[in-house]
């Protein structure tokens, strides 16, 4: 069943902003509304709306530029999708009407494109853009390429940024307190093997205060697995300082019952495997029982 959202064959491009797209679609309504039948939406995922002030001496000098998104209510008012600050900032510039482009969308469609509007943002801290990324994945089960393209950000982008918003609440405020906000640092804590080594990473950073350079080596030991064959012919691993010798690792199960194949796309480490385990642990432990 395909899902409810934006119009067919839409996607949010930097190139070709969506709003000029919707407002091509039969779905959509352009017209002047007055400003003050104009309401907020209450579910706005963004929580701080910033300095104002270039928005609204931009719009005082050449109006609104750029039409804001929005719900009819049942009582002649309506509701912001997207264009909260733009609207704001022209209460501030005195206006007493905008542009706008009317949806009939659903409260699923609303919440959908208000998360897109709002992480075209360039001015998102890295939890921001984290966290809205998951919401979208979460909520409305979209994949990583399909977030991607919707955004028009690249997979990879989207994939790390999913991957820190993973961090626990706990180790965020650890982070924050030692203002540890590059995004690099916050993928090798997101990529540590539980909550404990997540702890301990972030405690050796800021007490030792280490580089960026420092951070890399601290996560990423150069400690190389080869893969042998035991005296029952199973495949081991073992660590040592040589390069490796296959991209496979295999575990063989005592009992025979099972066998665990991982296969990479380039040379591992022993923290990459254990990564993959948490990852596929993750994954089955989060899905729906069968």
């Amino acid at each position: 069943m395909a899902k409810r959202g934006l119009p067919t064959g839409i996607s949010m491009r930097h190139d070709s902003h969506y709003v000029e797209e919707l407002a091509r679609s039969n779905r959509s309504i352009g017209k002047i509304l007055p400003i003050d039948k104009i309401e907020p939406n209450p579910d706005q995922p963004r929580t701080e709306i910033g300095d104002l002030t270039e928005l609204t001496n931009s719009i005082k000098e050449k109006g609104v530029l750029e039409p804001l998104l929005v719900k009819p209510n049942k009582d002649g008012t309506w509701m912001i999708i997207a264009g909260e600050r733009r609207w704001r900032a022209s209460n501030l510039a005195g206006l007493k009407e905008v542009p706008c482009i009317e949806l009939d969308l659903d409260e699923n469609s609303v919440a959908e494109i208000a998360l897109i509007e709002n992480l075209q943002r360039k001015d998102l801290t890295i939890w921001e853009e984290a966290d809205g990324l998951a919401a979208l994945s979460n909520r409305f089960g979209y994949k990583h390429e399909e977030i991607a393209k919707k955004i028009g950000k690249s997979r990879t982008t989207v994939t790390e940024c999913l991957t820190i918003a993973g961090i626990p609440d706990s180790i965020r405020e650890k982070c924050r307190v030692g203002n540890i906000t590059a995004k690099s640092t916050l993928l090798e804590i997101a990529r540590q093997f539980d909550d404990a080594s997540m702890h301990n990473f972030v405690d050796n950073i800021s007490s030792q205060n280490l580089t960026r350079e420092e951070i890399r080596q601290t996560a990423r030991p150069q400690l190389k697995p080869i893969v042998e064959k035991s005296e029952k012919s199973r495949l081991k691993v073992k660590e040592r300082l040589d390069p490796i010798i296959t991209n496979n690792f295999t575990y063989q199960a005592e009992d025979n019952s099972f066998t665990l194949n991982v296969n990479f796309n380039k040379s591992f480490e022993k923290r990459d495997v254990l990564r993959a385990l948490k990852e596929a642990f993750e994954s089955v432990k989060g899905s729906s029982s069968s």
